[in-house]
């Protein structure tokens, strides 16, 4: 009798386990991940870092943009779930597998969302509380339906995605300032060839859920080349503003420039041969870029202080 109850217990364990696993998976947490960088970097630069008070806004504002990007990805899922079921890419997502019903991702998705919100406007300001509720809006009631309907959906999604190290400055600081918008230009460009990899490498995918993608039936792949290369070029260019805005020194500038071209470097092998590992590679060149950018700014910013 022992021995049953014991394998009924971790039958159990394992069970719950599985469900948490699910539940985190559905907050997306590398995408999350990336959100929770840019928007410290934004608080930073938002509010000079210094004393306890900052470290816990700080503390309270990666916590609240954390559970609405959370929240935003969640209902995402819940929205696309039938398309979901179509791609081998998502299909073993929880919702479409069956690991949780419709009802738990709505649920948590809208308490997740209203929670980073309050979470936001309690501990921080309304401004950043009103950011993050037109962030969580955008992606999930605009974004997400006009992906269905255009291939400029990317430049319309780009929107939300670039929002985070605004949030976080509003967040540090109460109000925001025309060097917030070089952070969110910054993200904004960053997303346009980092996407376009995913699209060319995933395809096929993107063609069988339906999904308009520029690179559906873009044979050659000439026009995601193009996509990608002139919005590189335009993130490299994007990138030097810091610096002629007094928000960064002369290193900086250097290094994003060399940061770029090394970027841009990968979208050129990708023009020379377009196959699904060279796209690959971009996307990963494009994960390394962005942190590595911000921390070269934080360094750099604390070097002028």
């Amino acid at each position: 009798m022992s021995d049953i109850l014991e394998l009924s217990e971790a039958s159990t364990s394992v069970a719950e386990s599985s469900r948490v696993a699910a539940f985190l998976e559905l907050c997306k947490p590398r995408i999350a991940s990336m959100v929770l960088v840019a928007a410290a970097v934004g608080f930073c630069f938002g509010r000079p870092f210094g004393g306890a008070a900052a470290v816990l806004d700080l503390i309270s504002a990666l916590l609240g943009i954390g559970l609405v990007a959370a929240g935003a990805n969640a209902l995402n899922q819940y929205l696309e779930a039938d398309f979901d079921r179509r791609m081998p890419r998502t299909e073993r997502r929880p919702l479409p597998s069956g690991r949780l019903t419709p009802t738990e991702v709505l649920v948590f998705g809208v308490s997740s969302g209203v929670a980073g919100m309050l979470c936001l406007a309690i501990q921080n300001n309304p401004l950043a509380a009103l950011l993050s509720a037109i962030t969580l809006t955008t992606y999930v009631f605009v974004y997400t339906p006009v992906k269905r309907a255009t291939p400029l959906c990317v430049y319309v999604g780009a929107i939300p995605g670039a929002l985070p190290p605004v949030i976080g400055w509003a967040a540090g600081a109460g109000s925001l300032s025309p060097q917030a918008w070089l952070l969110f230009a910054i993200v904004y460009f960053w997303q346009l060839p980092h996407f376009a990899a995913i699209a060319w490498q995933y395809r096929d995918d993107y063609a069988r859920g339906g999904y308009p993608m520029l690179s559906v039936g873009d044979a050659d792949g000439m026009r995601t080349c193009r996509h990608m290369i002139t919005h590189t070029v335009a993130l490299v260019m994007v990138s030097l503003l810091p610096a002629f805005a007094a928000m960064t020194g002369p290193s900086y500038a250097i290094s994003a420039m060399l940061l770029g071209i090394a970027f841009l470097a990968f979208g050129g092998l990708f023009m020379y041969r377009r196959s699904a590992a060279h796209a690959r590679a971009v996307v990963i060149a494009s994960v390394a870029y962005l942190p590595l950018l911000f921390i070269i700014m934080m360094v750099d910013r604390a070097s002028l202080s």
